[in-house]
């Protein structure tokens, strides 16, 4: 198999964050294998099909994830150290994988042209939300699916506060712009997508919730009228 890389419409550092990036590719192997993850991502893409897009792909850690009925995934991802993991992670795929470097506000591919698209932590680290998810819509073809798991708001109010604080101060500047405070369910819904389903869940599981503990992981679709 081979993975090409296709020039990018926006520059290569739009987003850079080494030492995040660094730190990110240790965590979030452990992650996978410590904290339940690797089960979720296999979860978040089961039974997908066709043409994939994926923002935020990291270091590629759902790449092994997908299933064989995938006929390609676009893995956008434009910070430069990840990008690179995510290359090597392609290669070991079980289903083609092209990386390409861009942003989830202007992603470098064509309207239309997806049955499927992911968002895998990652919503809480785009600059413009609203934005992301409007180039989401964009690509995906009418009735397309958006499969997520992501950092959310937390239900409990006493935690949504010190999450609100942390999202004020230091913790984007610690993890790479990720905000733990994000009604990402509320923003799906005004973005125009329908169908929405999904499952509130702690990652990981018992002892005392971090920030970034809430989650959910779920799925919504595009119109199928556009």
């Amino acid at each position: 198999m081979t993975v090409a890389l296709r020039s990018p419409k926006v520059p290569g550092d739009a987003v850079h964050h080494p030492l995040f990036a660094r730190f990110y590719a240790r965590f979030s192997v452990a992650a996978d294998a410590r904290a339940g993850v690797a089960a979720l991502r296999s979860e978040l893409l089961s039974g997908l099909s066709g043409r994939v897009v994926e923002i935020g792909a990291g270091n590629g850690l759902n790449f092994a994830h997908y299933p064989p009925a995938v006929s390609e995934v676009v893995a956008i991802e434009p910070e430069r150290l990840l990008r690179g993991a995510a290359v090597e992670a392609a290669v070991r795929a079980g289903v083609p994988v092209d990386v390409v470097p861009g942003t989830a506000e202007a992603l470098p591919v064509k309207s239309e042209g997806f049955d499927a698209a992911v968002a895998s932590l990652v919503l809480c680290s785009v600059r413009d939300l609203p934005r992301a998810l409007a180039e989401l819509r964009r690509v995906l073809r009418p009735g397309g699916e958006l499969r997520f798991f992501e950092h959310v708001v937390a239900p409990a109010p006493g935690l949504a506060r010190v999450q609100r604080g942390l999202d004020r101060t230091v913790w984007p500047r610690l993890f790479g712009g990720c905000h733990t405070a994000r009604d990402t369910l509320a923003a799906i819904g005004a973005a125009g997508f329908e169908r929405l389903a999904y499952r509130r869940l702690t990652v990981p599981e018992g002892g005392v919730p971090l920030p970034s503990s809430p989650c959910v992981l779920g799925s919504a679709r595009k119109p199928s009228d556009g």
